[in-house]
Protein backbone atom coordinates (compact mmCIF):
# COMPACT_ATOMS: atom_id res chain seq x y z
CA UNK A 1 0.00 0.00 0.00
CA UNK A 2 2.56 2.28 0.97
CA UNK A 3 5.58 1.09 -0.81
CA UNK A 4 5.63 4.13 -3.07
CA UNK A 5 6.08 6.65 -0.31
CA UNK A 6 9.14 8.25 0.34
CA UNK A 7 10.13 9.80 3.42
CA UNK A 8 9.69 13.96 3.29
CA UNK A 9 12.59 16.61 3.91
CA UNK A 10 12.67 16.97 7.61
CA UNK A 11 11.37 20.44 9.01
CA UNK A 12 14.87 22.52 9.35
CA UNK A 13 13.85 23.82 12.92
CA UNK A 14 11.99 20.66 14.59
CA UNK A 15 15.52 18.82 13.10
CA UNK A 16 17.48 21.42 14.97
CA UNK A 17 16.22 20.79 17.89
CA UNK A 18 16.03 17.08 17.51
CA UNK A 19 19.87 17.42 17.03
CA UNK A 20 19.80 19.54 20.00
CA UNK A 21 18.40 17.26 21.88
CA UNK A 22 20.14 14.28 21.11
CA UNK A 23 23.67 16.02 21.72
CA UNK A 24 25.58 14.69 24.89
CA UNK A 25 27.61 17.79 25.30
CA UNK A 26 27.47 20.02 27.94
CA UNK A 27 27.57 22.98 28.11
CA UNK A 28 25.19 23.32 24.83
CA UNK A 29 22.59 25.79 23.40
CA UNK A 30 19.62 26.17 20.84
CA UNK A 31 19.46 29.40 19.32
CA UNK A 32 16.83 27.80 16.56
CA UNK A 33 13.48 27.67 18.61
CA UNK A 34 11.26 30.29 18.01
CA UNK A 35 10.12 30.51 21.27
CA UNK A 36 10.88 32.87 24.15
CA UNK A 37 12.76 31.88 26.71
CA UNK A 38 13.69 33.89 30.69
CA UNK A 39 16.98 34.62 31.53
CA UNK A 40 17.18 31.03 33.33
CA UNK A 41 16.74 29.34 29.81
CA UNK A 42 13.23 28.11 30.61
CA UNK A 43 9.69 28.19 28.83
CA UNK A 44 7.90 31.70 30.32
CA UNK A 45 4.03 31.11 31.26
CA UNK A 46 3.02 34.47 32.16
CA UNK A 47 1.39 35.66 35.23
CA UNK A 48 -1.67 37.36 33.58
CA UNK A 49 -2.43 33.31 31.63
CA UNK A 50 -1.79 31.65 35.26
CA UNK A 51 -4.41 33.93 36.49
CA UNK A 52 -7.10 33.59 33.81
CA UNK A 53 -6.36 29.10 34.21
CA UNK A 54 -7.59 29.53 37.82
CA UNK A 55 -10.63 31.55 37.05
CA UNK A 56 -11.21 29.13 34.55
CA UNK A 57 -10.37 26.44 36.38
CA UNK A 58 -12.82 27.42 38.96
CA UNK A 59 -15.70 28.43 36.73
CA UNK A 60 -17.95 25.73 36.66
CA UNK A 61 -20.28 27.68 34.75
CA UNK A 62 -18.05 26.49 31.31
CA UNK A 63 -18.27 22.94 29.22
CA UNK A 64 -16.83 21.78 26.87
CA UNK A 65 -19.34 22.09 23.63
CA UNK A 66 -18.08 22.75 20.58
CA UNK A 67 -17.61 26.23 19.40
CA UNK A 68 -19.21 27.96 16.49
CA UNK A 69 -16.87 27.77 12.94
CA UNK A 70 -15.73 31.37 13.05
CA UNK A 71 -14.95 30.49 17.15
CA UNK A 72 -15.40 32.27 20.33
CA UNK A 73 -16.98 35.66 19.33
CA UNK A 74 -15.11 37.46 22.40
CA UNK A 75 -11.96 36.07 21.50
CA UNK A 76 -12.09 37.40 17.72
CA UNK A 77 -14.02 40.62 18.52
CA UNK A 78 -11.45 41.78 20.92
CA UNK A 79 -8.82 40.78 18.89
CA UNK A 80 -9.85 42.60 15.88
CA UNK A 81 -10.18 45.81 18.66
CA UNK A 82 -6.16 44.97 19.52
CA UNK A 83 -5.15 45.18 16.12
CA UNK A 84 -6.89 47.97 14.32
CA UNK A 85 -7.81 49.91 17.72
CA UNK A 86 -11.11 50.46 19.17
CA UNK A 87 -12.37 53.36 18.07
CA UNK A 88 -11.17 52.58 14.42
CA UNK A 89 -13.85 53.15 12.02
CA UNK A 90 -13.63 49.66 10.29
CA UNK A 91 -14.66 48.79 13.91
CA UNK A 92 -17.24 50.80 14.64
CA UNK A 93 -19.23 50.75 11.22
CA UNK A 94 -18.04 46.66 11.60
CA UNK A 95 -16.51 46.51 8.28
CA UNK A 96 -14.42 43.33 9.40
CA UNK A 97 -14.57 39.90 9.99
CA UNK A 98 -13.01 38.08 13.32
CA UNK A 99 -12.51 34.49 12.41
CA UNK A 100 -10.90 32.19 14.66
CA UNK A 101 -8.10 30.05 13.96
CA UNK A 102 -5.53 27.13 15.07
CA UNK A 103 -2.82 29.67 15.27
CA UNK A 104 -0.93 32.23 12.68
CA UNK A 105 -0.57 29.01 10.60
CA UNK A 106 -4.17 28.10 10.19
CA UNK A 107 -5.03 32.08 9.44
CA UNK A 108 -3.06 32.14 6.70
CA UNK A 109 -4.47 29.24 5.51
CA UNK A 110 -7.56 30.07 5.86
CA UNK A 111 -6.90 33.55 4.16
CA UNK A 112 -4.83 31.41 1.21
CA UNK A 113 -8.26 29.24 1.08
CA UNK A 114 -10.54 31.73 0.74
CA UNK A 115 -8.51 33.29 -1.67
CA UNK A 116 -7.92 30.97 -3.79
CA UNK A 117 -11.23 29.47 -4.14
CA UNK A 118 -13.33 32.29 -3.85
CA UNK A 119 -11.44 35.23 -5.52
CA UNK A 120 -9.34 33.30 -8.42
CA UNK A 121 -5.92 34.75 -7.49
CA UNK A 122 -3.00 32.00 -7.77
CA UNK A 123 0.28 34.34 -7.78
CA UNK A 124 1.70 35.07 -3.99
CA UNK A 125 4.63 37.44 -3.29
CA UNK A 126 6.28 36.98 0.01
CA UNK A 127 9.18 38.78 1.39
CA UNK A 128 13.21 37.51 0.51
CA UNK A 129 13.96 35.38 2.94
CA UNK A 130 10.74 34.65 4.54
CA UNK A 131 9.12 32.26 7.08
CA UNK A 132 9.73 29.03 5.48
CA UNK A 133 6.02 27.91 6.22
CA UNK A 134 4.75 30.56 4.21
CA UNK A 135 5.45 28.97 0.64
CA UNK A 136 4.18 25.54 2.04
CA UNK A 137 0.61 27.27 2.94
CA UNK A 138 -0.02 28.97 -0.24
CA UNK A 139 1.46 25.94 -2.26
CA UNK A 140 -0.88 23.28 0.08
CA UNK A 141 -4.03 25.57 -0.90
CA UNK A 142 -3.41 25.69 -4.58
CA UNK A 143 -1.58 29.06 -5.65
CA UNK A 144 0.77 27.52 -8.51
CA UNK A 145 3.00 30.53 -8.65
CA UNK A 146 4.76 31.33 -5.71
CA UNK A 147 7.62 34.56 -6.11
CA UNK A 148 9.42 36.45 -3.79
CA UNK A 149 10.34 40.41 -3.70
CA UNK A 150 13.50 41.40 -2.52
CA UNK A 151 13.45 42.48 1.30
CA UNK A 152 17.22 41.49 2.65
CA UNK A 153 20.57 43.81 1.42
CA UNK A 154 23.16 41.23 3.11
CA UNK A 155 25.95 43.78 1.91
CA UNK A 156 24.27 46.49 4.01
CA UNK A 157 22.18 44.31 6.65
CA UNK A 158 19.27 46.20 6.10
CA UNK A 159 16.31 46.40 3.92
CA UNK A 160 16.76 46.76 0.08
CA UNK A 161 13.80 49.17 -0.44
CA UNK A 162 14.50 49.98 -3.34
CA UNK A 163 14.60 46.38 -4.45
CA UNK A 164 11.19 45.81 -2.67
CA UNK A 165 9.40 48.72 -4.03
CA UNK A 166 10.25 47.77 -7.70
CA UNK A 167 9.12 44.04 -7.31
CA UNK A 168 6.01 45.28 -5.71
CA UNK A 169 5.46 47.70 -8.59
CA UNK A 170 6.34 44.92 -11.30
CA UNK A 171 4.04 42.04 -9.66
CA UNK A 172 0.97 41.25 -11.64
CA UNK A 173 -2.37 43.14 -10.61
CA UNK A 174 -4.11 40.09 -9.72
CA UNK A 175 -1.06 38.90 -6.95
CA UNK A 176 -0.74 38.60 -2.91
CA UNK A 177 1.43 40.08 -1.09
CA UNK A 178 2.84 38.57 1.80
CA UNK A 179 3.65 41.73 4.19
CA UNK A 180 5.14 41.21 7.46
CA UNK A 181 3.56 43.58 9.84
CA UNK A 182 6.06 43.88 12.97
CA UNK A 183 9.70 41.92 14.02
CA UNK A 184 10.10 40.68 10.26
CA UNK A 185 10.97 36.84 10.68
CA UNK A 186 13.88 35.56 9.97
CA UNK A 187 16.08 39.10 9.58
CA UNK A 188 14.74 40.98 12.76
CA UNK A 189 14.57 44.37 10.47
CA UNK A 190 11.48 46.27 9.38
CA UNK A 191 10.56 48.80 7.28
CA UNK A 192 10.79 52.22 8.84
CA UNK A 193 7.30 54.23 9.22
CA UNK A 194 8.12 56.22 6.08
CA UNK A 195 9.02 53.45 3.80
CA UNK A 196 5.59 51.83 5.00
CA UNK A 197 3.81 54.32 4.43
CA UNK A 198 5.51 54.42 0.19
CA UNK A 199 4.42 50.57 0.61
CA UNK A 200 0.89 51.22 1.55
CA UNK A 201 0.57 53.20 -1.08
CA UNK A 202 1.72 51.56 -3.53
CA UNK A 203 -0.43 48.62 -2.79
CA UNK A 204 -3.66 50.59 -2.24
CA UNK A 205 -2.84 52.55 -5.81
CA UNK A 206 -2.08 49.22 -7.64
CA UNK A 207 -5.20 47.67 -5.77
CA UNK A 208 -2.87 44.40 -4.69
CA UNK A 209 -4.48 42.39 -2.35
CA UNK A 210 -2.56 42.12 0.78
CA UNK A 211 -1.75 39.74 3.81
CA UNK A 212 -0.13 41.18 7.05
CA UNK A 213 1.40 38.71 8.91
CA UNK A 214 1.11 39.69 12.86
CA UNK A 215 3.22 37.31 14.51
CA UNK A 216 4.91 39.43 17.08
CA UNK A 217 3.02 42.58 18.26
CA UNK A 218 4.62 43.45 21.25
CA UNK A 219 7.88 41.97 21.07
CA UNK A 220 9.50 44.43 18.93
CA UNK A 221 9.62 48.11 20.96
CA UNK A 222 7.81 46.59 23.99
CA UNK A 223 4.57 48.50 22.76
CA UNK A 224 1.15 46.58 21.46
CA UNK A 225 0.22 50.26 19.71
CA UNK A 226 3.84 51.14 18.39
CA UNK A 227 4.16 47.64 17.03
CA UNK A 228 0.80 47.77 15.57
CA UNK A 229 1.18 51.28 13.32
CA UNK A 230 1.75 49.28 10.01
CA UNK A 231 -1.89 47.92 10.28
CA UNK A 232 -3.70 51.26 10.53
CA UNK A 233 -1.43 52.15 7.76
CA UNK A 234 -2.91 50.36 5.76
CA UNK A 235 -6.48 50.67 7.11
CA UNK A 236 -6.18 53.93 6.62
CA UNK A 237 -5.65 53.45 2.94
CA UNK A 238 -9.14 52.09 3.00
CA UNK A 239 -8.47 49.02 1.12
CA UNK A 240 -9.36 45.34 1.33
CA UNK A 241 -7.07 43.59 2.95
CA UNK A 242 -6.35 40.47 5.85
CA UNK A 243 -4.45 40.00 9.03
CA UNK A 244 -3.50 37.17 10.62
CA UNK A 245 -2.79 37.10 14.43
CA UNK A 246 -1.06 34.98 16.26
CA UNK A 247 -1.13 35.07 20.12
CA UNK A 248 1.35 32.41 20.35
CA UNK A 249 4.42 34.53 20.98
CA UNK A 250 2.65 37.57 23.15
CA UNK A 251 0.81 35.48 24.89
CA UNK A 252 3.42 32.12 25.77
CA UNK A 253 0.36 30.18 24.49
CA UNK A 254 2.36 28.20 21.77
CA UNK A 255 0.89 24.73 21.93
CA UNK A 256 -2.70 26.54 22.59
CA UNK A 257 -2.64 27.82 18.86
CA UNK A 258 -4.76 30.62 19.23
CA UNK A 259 -4.90 32.75 15.98
CA UNK A 260 -7.26 35.27 14.22
CA UNK A 261 -7.72 36.14 10.83
CA UNK A 262 -9.34 39.55 10.74
CA UNK A 263 -10.62 40.69 7.09
CA UNK A 264 -11.21 44.10 6.31
CA UNK A 265 -14.40 44.52 3.78
CA UNK A 266 -14.92 48.22 3.25
CA UNK A 267 -18.31 47.00 1.62
CA UNK A 268 -20.55 46.20 4.58
CA UNK A 269 -22.93 44.67 2.50
CA UNK A 270 -20.33 41.75 1.59
CA UNK A 271 -19.65 41.01 4.49
CA UNK A 272 -22.27 37.72 5.51
CA UNK A 273 -21.22 36.73 2.35
CA UNK A 274 -17.65 36.24 2.83
CA UNK A 275 -17.85 34.95 5.97
CA UNK A 276 -20.00 32.36 5.19
CA UNK A 277 -17.64 31.14 2.19
CA UNK A 278 -14.66 30.94 5.58
CA UNK A 279 -17.32 29.32 7.04
CA UNK A 280 -17.68 26.49 4.54
CA UNK A 281 -13.63 26.31 3.94
CA UNK A 282 -12.87 25.93 7.49
CA UNK A 283 -15.46 23.18 8.18
CA UNK A 284 -13.06 21.19 6.35
CA UNK A 285 -9.97 22.45 8.14
CA UNK A 286 -11.16 21.84 11.53
CA UNK A 287 -14.48 21.98 11.61
CA UNK A 288 -14.65 23.92 15.18
CA UNK A 289 -11.40 25.88 16.95
CA UNK A 290 -10.26 25.17 20.48
CA UNK A 291 -11.69 26.82 23.10
CA UNK A 292 -9.18 26.90 25.83
CA UNK A 293 -6.37 29.46 24.80
CA UNK A 294 -9.10 31.31 22.66
CA UNK A 295 -10.72 31.30 26.76
CA UNK A 296 -7.48 33.17 28.05
CA UNK A 297 -6.98 35.81 25.38
CA UNK A 298 -10.70 37.18 25.81
CA UNK A 299 -10.61 37.35 29.26
CA UNK A 300 -7.27 38.96 29.42
CA UNK A 301 -8.27 41.57 26.65
CA UNK A 302 -11.84 42.00 27.91
CA UNK A 303 -10.96 42.99 31.51
CA UNK A 304 -8.63 46.32 31.93
CA UNK A 305 -7.29 45.17 35.03
CA UNK A 306 -5.63 41.92 33.56
CA UNK A 307 -4.98 43.83 29.94
CA UNK A 308 -2.52 45.61 32.09
CA UNK A 309 -1.08 43.25 33.32
CA UNK A 310 -0.61 41.65 30.29
CA UNK A 311 0.87 44.44 28.18
CA UNK A 312 3.66 45.16 31.05
CA UNK A 313 4.08 40.98 30.89
CA UNK A 314 4.86 41.46 27.22
CA UNK A 315 6.94 44.61 28.02
CA UNK A 316 8.85 43.12 30.17
CA UNK A 317 9.31 40.07 27.54
CA UNK A 318 10.44 42.74 25.07
CA UNK A 319 12.54 44.76 27.23
CA UNK A 320 14.64 41.23 27.88
CA UNK A 321 15.31 40.29 24.27
CA UNK A 322 16.81 44.34 23.63
CA UNK A 323 19.07 43.67 26.90
CA UNK A 324 20.06 40.49 25.75
CA UNK A 325 20.70 42.03 21.80
CA UNK A 326 22.85 44.78 23.66
CA UNK A 327 24.72 42.42 26.33
CA UNK A 328 26.12 40.10 22.81
CA UNK A 329 27.08 43.65 21.27
CA UNK A 330 29.28 44.42 23.66
CA UNK A 331 30.56 40.91 24.11
CA UNK A 332 31.51 40.81 20.51
CA UNK A 333 32.71 44.25 21.06
CA UNK A 334 35.63 42.94 23.28
CA UNK A 335 36.76 40.82 20.22
CA UNK A 336 36.86 43.78 18.09
CA UNK A 337 33.74 42.55 16.28
CA UNK A 338 31.12 45.53 15.43
CA UNK A 339 28.03 44.24 14.76
CA UNK A 340 25.57 47.18 14.72
CA UNK A 341 22.69 45.06 13.06
CA UNK A 342 22.25 43.17 16.31
CA UNK A 343 21.30 46.21 18.21
CA UNK A 344 19.67 47.75 15.08
CA UNK A 345 17.09 44.74 14.51
CA UNK A 346 14.21 43.91 16.66
CA UNK A 347 12.04 41.49 17.80
CA UNK A 348 12.93 37.45 18.71
CA UNK A 349 15.04 37.32 16.08
CA UNK A 350 18.22 38.00 14.34
CA UNK A 351 19.84 37.73 10.90
CA UNK A 352 23.27 37.66 12.18
CA UNK A 353 25.31 37.91 8.76
CA UNK A 354 26.91 34.15 9.83
CA UNK A 355 27.68 31.91 6.71
CA UNK A 356 26.64 27.97 6.90
CA UNK A 357 30.33 27.02 7.33
CA UNK A 358 30.62 29.37 10.31
CA UNK A 359 26.88 28.00 11.48
CA UNK A 360 28.73 24.89 11.19
CA UNK A 361 31.91 25.89 12.73
CA UNK A 362 30.08 27.01 16.32
CA UNK A 363 27.86 23.64 16.39
CA UNK A 364 30.70 21.74 16.03
CA UNK A 365 33.41 23.03 18.32
CA UNK A 366 31.02 24.71 20.67
CA UNK A 367 27.70 22.56 20.77
CA UNK A 368 25.41 25.83 19.51
CA UNK A 369 22.71 24.78 17.31
CA UNK A 370 21.31 27.64 15.09
CA UNK A 371 19.79 28.04 11.51
CA UNK A 372 22.37 27.44 8.82
CA UNK A 373 20.99 30.55 7.47
CA UNK A 374 22.76 32.31 10.58
CA UNK A 375 19.32 33.11 12.11
CA UNK A 376 19.00 33.16 16.26
CA UNK A 377 16.92 33.19 18.74
CA UNK A 378 17.80 36.40 20.75
CA UNK A 379 15.70 34.62 23.80
CA UNK A 380 18.07 32.00 23.62
CA UNK A 381 20.60 34.53 25.13
CA UNK A 382 21.09 35.05 28.94
CA UNK A 383 23.47 36.74 31.32
CA UNK A 384 24.98 33.56 31.84
CA UNK A 385 25.74 32.31 28.55
CA UNK A 386 26.90 35.41 26.37
CA UNK A 387 29.85 35.36 27.02
CA UNK A 388 30.12 31.39 25.75
CA UNK A 389 28.21 32.45 22.35
CA UNK A 390 30.07 35.87 21.69
CA UNK A 391 33.31 33.80 22.08
CA UNK A 392 32.38 31.05 19.63
CA UNK A 393 31.21 33.68 17.32
CA UNK A 394 34.00 35.27 17.30
CA UNK A 395 36.14 32.09 16.65
CA UNK A 396 33.92 31.53 13.86
CA UNK A 397 34.54 34.61 12.48
CA UNK A 398 37.97 34.83 12.85
CA UNK A 399 38.66 31.12 11.03
CA UNK A 400 39.19 30.96 8.25
CA UNK A 401 36.45 28.74 7.73
CA UNK A 402 34.92 32.16 7.74
CA UNK A 403 36.31 32.77 4.04
CA UNK A 404 33.73 29.28 2.98
CA UNK A 405 30.51 29.88 1.73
Amino acid sequence: MFSRVEAAPPIKVFQLTADYNACPAVPKYNMGVGAYRTNEGVPYVLNVVRECEKRIAEDFTLNHEYLPIDGLGSFTEAAARLALGRENPIIINRKFIGFQALGGTGALRLAAEFIRQCLGRSVVYSSKPTWPNHHQIFRAAGFTEIKEYRYWNKETMNVDFAGLMEDLENAPADAVIILHAVAHNPTGRDMTSEQWEQVADLVARRKLLVIMDNAYQGFASGSIEKDGASLLMMANKGVDFFIAQSFSKNFGLYNERIGNLITIINDPAKVEAVKSQQKRIARTLWSNPPSYGARIVSMTLNDESLFQQWKAEVNSMATRIKNMRQLLYEKLKVHEISWDHIIQQIGMFSFTGLTPAQVRFVREKYNIFLMEDGRVNMCALTTENTQYIADAIAAAVNSPLSNLK
